[in-house]
């Protein structure tokens, strides 16, 4: 996160150096795509004035901060598959637009190789051991909200050459990390998934099903029954793709019995595999039935991965298609902003990129309390920004933000740490 922050925040230095010093390439101030980063919720950060104070301290203008994790250097860290491809992409980074608007890029700016250098350790996948002694990679933090969601290509291709099954995550809702693995990650990978398990939870179930936050810990076979149908999306979105589904029930103590019946049941309904998953309770034996289910389903039903769209739609297209067919929505709306930006976008030839989509992850929809499974819902684009380094376009829907805010009550406030550096607070 250190080296994503700093190559980012060095590029953002070396843009405001290039003005200061002459602007020879005739970048246009006001219309700089590239913000600075962060790795904080500071939504006073969103938009401010650099510059200031006179000739001595450069140029003024309105810039912005992004949270680390979305910086397009965090998407490029997590689909470069080694230092030269690296070094492309972060060429490739459209930058903003000289005054004739036509865009400027790292490339232009030819500090591409001062970027590389900076994440060359980073760009390693970091091996780490579980407290079973197995290996494990932890390497990349894009959020599947606002990015693409997914860990490194390089993390995921090395282990699966040390391994028989290579199990990896994507973030949030299959209607977003599993969307964006499908279609982005997935192409820069030498194979593509035999399964996807879906991990559900009853809570969420409930909570998707009508019940209260607060009231998630009781009983409530109904709101299970409700909530399904949110699972039951997810998993016919998954088969949209050609991959077997298998559903893990991540246990907790609060589930009861009739509540994972009534759940085993509804999955059975749909022909979905589902095992329950206790490893919070009681370690990797927690887990065995359901990698047991998983080897049997890859066995049994053999993956034929396709695509959800052809990159060859336009940016219209492919986005409408994965409302309608992903988050079942009717209709999209696009802003006056988001189709001159589709103009520009056709114009410079960016067209034929993947979508990756900025959407709260806590609905199908961009309304954040439309729970279940709503349909026949219409989706609103107010802005595109082109990722040439990562190789999508970002589609930026309703008030998802690149920059969150705290909330009233922020964690910080339970946070302490005693006398002896033992800490508190933190889960």
């Amino acid at each position: 996160m250190h080296a994503i922050t700093t190559a980012n925040n060095a590029l953002s230095a070396l843009i405001d150096n290039h003005l200061h010093q002459g602007n020879e390439l005739g970048i246009d101030q006001r219309r700089i795509l590239w913000k600075r980063v962060v790795d904080l919720n500071d939504r006073a950060l969103r938009h401010v004035t650099v510059g200031l104070g006179g000739p001595l301290n450069g140029i003024p203008r309105e810039d912005g901060f992004d949270i680390t994790v979305a910086s397009e250097i965090m998407a490029i860290l997590c689909l470069a598959t080694d230092i030269e491809d690296l070094k492309r992409r972060l060429a490739n980074i459209v930058i903003g637009y000289r005054y004739d608007r036509t865009p400027v890029s790292v490339g232009d700016l030819q500090v591409e190789g001062a970027l590389a250098l900076i994440l060359k350790d980073a760009i390693k996948p970091n091996l780490v051991q579980t407290i079973y002694g197995t290996p494990a990679f932890v390497h990349g933090g894009p959020f599947a909200n606002i990015a693409h969601g997914c860990n490194s290509v390089l993390a995921t291709t090395t282990a699966l050459h040390l391994a028989d099954y290579t199990v990896t995550e994507a973030g949030f809702g299959a209607d977003l990390g599993a969307e964006k693995f499908l279609d982005i990650k997935t192409p820069n990978l030498p194979t593509s998934p035999d399964a996807v398990v879906i991990v559900a939870t009853l809570r969420a179930l409930k909570m998707n099903g009508g019940v209260a936050k607060d009231a998630l810990t009781e009983e409530n076979v109904e709101a299970v029954r409700a909530g399904f149908a949110n699972l039951k999306r997810h998993v016919e979105n998954i088969r949209k793709f050609g991959i077997p589904a298998v559903v893990a029930i991540n246990e907790f103590v609060s589930d009861t019995e009739a509540e994972i019946a009534a759940l085993k049941e509804l999955c059975a309904s749909i022909d979905v595999p589902v095992e329950l998953a206790s490893v919070w309770a009681d370690g990797a034996e927690g887990g065995v039935a359901l990698a047991e289910t998983l080897v049997k389903t890859i066995a049994e039903n053999p993956a034929n991965y396709t695509r959800l769209y052809d990159n060859d739609l336009s940016v219209q297209e492919k986005i409408e298609k994965i409302v309608t067919e992903i988050y079942r929505g009717s209709k999209v709306n696009f802003e006056k902003k988001a189709q001159t930006q589709i103009a520009q976008i056709v114009q410079n030839g960016w067209d034929k990129l993947p979508i990756c989509m900025a959407k709260t992850q806590y609905s199908f929809s961009d309304n954040p309390n439309s729970l279940g499974a709503p349909e026949n819902f219409e989706i609103t684009i107010r802005e595109l920004v082109p990722k040439l380094g990562a190789g999508f376009i970002v589609a930026l829907t309703g008030d998802v933000m690149t920059m969150p805010g705290l909330p009233k009550r922020p964690a910080a406030l339970n946070m302490d740490v005693e006398s002896d550096g033992t800490v508190l607070g933190l889960f």
